[in-house]
């Protein structure tokens, strides 16, 4: 069991995380109110996932103007869409060695 959950990453630990990196691995761009949305988090909770998934270089932002109003989008970069799929991959390896 041991050798099952080493390649789980920490990362992915957190349920926000999770849910961070399942909507970024199905849409191309998503910007920062799209994700409170879906996700009902607070600014400073949604940042601080982020921030830390940015900090792995799991994903990658993008700052612009819609209009004049500021808008911040993310994407997962390469890496990020690896780690997340390698984690997903061992944790079902880890369910179906406890059938």
């Amino acid at each position: 069991m041991k050798d099952l959950i080493q390649n789980w990453d920490k990362a992915f630990e957190n349920k926000v995380r999770l849910g961070i990196m399942s909507i970024l691995i199905v849409n191309d761009w998503v910007d920062f109110n799209g994700f409170k949305e879906q996700l009902d988090l607070t600014d400073g909770n949604l940042a601080s996932h982020l921030g830390a998934l940015e900090k792995a270089t799991y994903v990658e932002v993008r700052k612009s103007f819609i209009g004049k109003k500021p808008n911040t989008s993310f994407r997962a970069t390469v890496l990020g869409r690896q780690a997340f799929t390698n984690h997903l991959q061992s944790l079902e390896k880890f369910i179906k060695s406890q059938s």
